[in-house]
């Protein structure tokens, strides 16, 4: 049994760093063997495909950045706070996780392909409820702009992706003064203004 588990898991973690390294699509399930140590047999008593080890990671990395997203919103006292501080979280998470990181925010299929299939969707689903319900509150007392979950991404936190992005394919790690920047842009573009 422990055995098993051990595959199981080598091949885990050598897909996470294949895929961070080549990604997904050059990445052969040869490879993953020959990465993993595992036989034939062993890879296909756990995984049917490589897009089968695919979806396991995406789905288990997904539910790891939510979970902690989820706790740095909690803890914010303000709109301000809660936006300026999932800047820096997202920034920091893609530091301290950079394979996982790629894995989550690089490469990624059609939607109507969805790694990991109904579990990411819920995932998704319940995190984008959590994240909606901490933001009407701030949006009806004033502090935060009304917009959809998609527009709400994309200011938020698209150029802190970006930035990680470029710093994954070589550019200088982020420092705190990048860090304060992006995050007082992602206020200034969500929080509301007062009409003219």
């Amino acid at each position: 049994m422990k055995n098993a588990r051990d595959g199981r898991a080598r091949i885990l973690e050598g897909a996470l760093r294949r895929f961070s390294q080549d990604g997904v699509s050059a990445t052969t399930l040869a490879r993953l063997r020959q990465d993993s140590g595992v036989s034939v047999g062993s890879f296909y008593h756990h995984f049917a495909s490589k897009e089968h080890v695919f979806g396991v990671l995406y789905a288990e990395t997904l539910r790891m950045y939510q979970d902690e997203f989820l706790k740095v919103l909690a803890q914010a006292e303000t709109a301000r706070a809660g936006i300026s501080g999932i800047v820096a979280f997202h920034i920091a998470w893609c530091g301290d996780h950079p394979d996982r990181a790629r894995l989550l925010f690089g490469e990624r299929p059609p939607r109507r392909h969805e790694p990991g299939g109904p579990e990411t969707a819920e995932l998704r689903k319940g995190f984008f409820g959590q994240v909606i319900d901490w933001w009407k509150p701030h949006a009806r007392n004033g502090d935060l702009k009304h917009v959809d979950v998609t527009t709400c991404y994309v200011l938020w936190l698209g150029p802190a992706q970006e930035l990680c992005r470029l710093w994954f394919a070589g550019a200088r790690t982020p420092g705190q003064a990048e860090i304060e920047t992006l995050s007082e842009a992602a206020w200034l573009c969500l929080r509301q203004t007062p009409e003219s």
